[in-house]
């Protein structure tokens, strides 16, 4: 049991690491392109929701926890089907706290970096208005 509890953390971070990277990070961006035009775009439901799974890390990391499950055999609480069945919800969700815990810190430090530079542009601005009369000054002389 202490095994199964440290796995149902573990293996989430790659269910999370996948998802995240499939549907947000620029290594992707074309497809994921593609796939967002097609999901808007197809005629048939089963199309756009088809394409729609590489667009959405929630729709997707459902689809790489199948996979995992798969490779790994890990199964909680039951050894039959329904270890697999509470196992897959289970990692589902601890793999969608860990990229929402990512797109926190991603957008906080996105905010801190925007801060930084806004503040580097007001300390670049203040510098030459006190430079200017200097300058000036320079000149008349």
């Amino acid at each position: 049991m202490d095994t199964d509890i440290k796995w149902l953390f573990i293996i989430p971070l790659g269910i999370a690491c996948i998802s995240w990277t499939v549907t947000h990070e620029e290594v992707f961006r074309e497809p994921r392109e593609y796939c967002l035009k097609q999901s808007q775009q197809c005629r048939t439901l089963l199309q756009r929701k088809f394409f729609y799974l590489f667009t959405c890390e929630y729709c997707f990391s459902h689809y790489v926890t199948v996979v995992l499950l798969f490779l790994t055999q890990f199964k909680l609480m039951a050894d039959d089907w329904r270890g697999y069945i509470i196992s897959g919800f289970a990692l589902v969700w601890i793999a969608n706290i860990y990229m929402s815990l990512f797109a926190l810190i991603r957008q906080n430090v996105k905010i801190i970096r925007i801060r930084s530079q806004f503040e580097e542009e007001i300390l670049e601005e203040n510098d030459n208005k006190k430079s200017a009369p200097a300058q000036q000054q320079d000149i008349i002389n």
